[in-house]
Order: structure tokens, then C-alpha cells, then sequence
């Protein structure tokens, strides 16, 4: 662990660095599926949020820049002056954060089936009380139905157990905590101020952050492009593995070589 984030680092210790931010509710084991083919090229450093995984889970309530300043402190820690960035959900709005106050930071930049304002705030308030008076039991089948496509979940009960086995093991004062980081989030006025490359991918049939969500990104930041991938939902990185992984291949690859 890291100033408080458990990180997992894999692939050669000279290559670009490429971090990668998961889901509200998931860990870094998000991306094993991205994992082999992208240790091909770069250094990847999976972490957990703070609050979940194996990372510290400090008192609530949290924000969005919290979470960013215990980033940039792991990737303080561990020697990294900047690196690339991929994050889902909730770590794309940990990326947006971070490529907007602290531009130095981040090359190149992937946001994945997130968003810039997620209301409304008082149901994620809603959502961090049911979390901490229930547990995370209460709204594990609700949440899990929006992370993949009907089909795909009638196709893969194994997959859809072992992510919902992940969300219910992490812990609920942390979720809570990120659920009021989304309630009080608006990063729409410092879109205007990235100036990394950016990748914006959507999910076409994402329930949680639709792809309209990302349209408004791309039209905010003036480096963005937008790719929305056919048959997912929201945990895209899961359902159409092979697909996400050569879009962050080639938008990472066009900086190839550069320490």
C-alpha cells in the first residue's frame, strides 16, 4: 500500500507508465482482462480508490479531489512524474480531476463510460445512507443489473457472480463515501482546462452513464474524440474486452517510446 492506495504494478520497470482507475464499487482486478496485452508496452499500475479493495478507507464524506490527491501522492511515492491515464466510472471522474489540476501529471488521458455531473446529488446521498444503514447487499442486484446487457448476463452468470461478489466485498463506509464524492461532483467548468489527448469511450447500451454523458465531455474538452462501443453497458471493459483494450492500445501507443 501506498499513501493509503494499494497499488498492483506489472510490466517492464522502464516502459511508459500507464495508471489505470476503476469503477465505483470494483477494485483493480477490473482490468485484468486489459492487463497482459497492455503490459506489452507499458508499466501499468492498477489501484484501488481509497475505500476500496485493499486501499485505507479514511472517515467520509469524500470528493472527487480527495480521491485525486491520494493519486498523485501513490504516483509521488512511487517515483512517477507522469503518466498515462485510463479510468471507468468513477475513475474517469478521478482522471478528469486529475488531468484538469495537475496537467503536468498526465500524458494522454482515457475516460471510460464516466461523467462529468452525475445527479441527481440527493440520490447518491440517498444511495450512501441505504449503503451504510444495510450494507452493500441492498443495492448489489440493482447495481450489477447496470453493468451489463441483458444478454450478456443471461450468456455469463460466472462473470456477473464474480463482479457482484466484488462489489459486496467492498467496504460500505468507502462506498458510501464515493457516493458522496459523485453527489457533490461537478467537473463541467475544468473540462475546458485539459489539454492531454483524450480518448472518451461509451458504452451504447450503458444505463448508468449514458452515452449522451459523454458527448458532453467531448464537447468540453478540446482534445477529445469520442468511440462508442456496440453491446455494453457500463463495465465495457468487462463485456467487450478485446475492443477496449485495442482502443486504449491505440490512443496510448500513438506517444509509443516516450519515457
Amino acid at each position: 500500500m501506498t499513501n493509503g492506495l494499494h497499488t498492483t504494478v506489472d510490466g517492464p520497470s522502464d516502459a511508459p507508465v500507464l495508471l489505470l482507475g476503476s469503477s465505483l464499487g470494483t477494485a483493480g482486478a477490473m482490468w485484468e482482462p486489459q492487463v497482459a496485452a497492455l503490459t506489452e508496452r507499458f508499466r501499468v499500475i492498477r489501484y484501488d480508490h481509497l475505500g476500496h479493495g485493499r486501499s485505507a478507507v479514511p472517515p467520509g464524506p469524500y470528493t472527487i479531489g480527495l480521491l485525486g490527491r491520494a493519486v498523485l501522492r501513490t504516483l509521488d511515492h512511487l517515483d512517477v512524474p507522469r503518466a498515462h491515464y485510463a479510468g471507468l466510472s468513477l475513475g474517469g471522474m478521478v482522471g478528469m480531476w486529475l488531468a484538469a489540476h495537475a496537467p503536468d501529471r498526465v500524458r494522454r488521458l482515457a475516460l471510460l463510460c464516466t461523467s462529468a455531473s452525475l445527479g441527481p446529488s440527493a440520490q447518491w446521498r440517498e444511495r450512501a445512507a441505504t449503503v451504510r444503514s444495510a450494507g452493500l447487499p441492498a443495492i448489489a442486484d440493482t447495481v450489477v443489473a447496470r453493468w451489463f446487457t441483458p444478454g450478456f448476463a443471461a450468456a455469463r452468470p460466472d462473470v456477473v457472480a464474480t463482479y457482484r461478489a466484488m462489489l459486496t466485498a467492498t467496504s460500505s463506509a468507502g462506498y458510501a463515501a464515493c457516493c458522496e464524492a459523485i453527489a457533490g461532483m461537478d467537473l463541467r467548468p475544468d473540462l475546458g482546462r485539459i489539454d492531454a489527448p483524450t480518448l472518451v469511450v461509451a458504452g451504447a447500451d450503458d444505463p448508468a452513464t449514458p452515452v449522451t454523458h459523454a458527448h458532453e465531455i467531448v464537447r468540453r474538452i478540446p482534445t477529445a474524440r469520442l468511440t462508442v462501443v456496440e453491446a455494453a453497458a457500463h463495465l465495457a471493459t468487462v463485456e467487450q474486452p478485446e475492443r477496449v483494450c485495442r482502443l486504449l492500445q491505440d490512443h496510448f501507443d500513438e506517444e509509443a517510446g516516450d519515457r
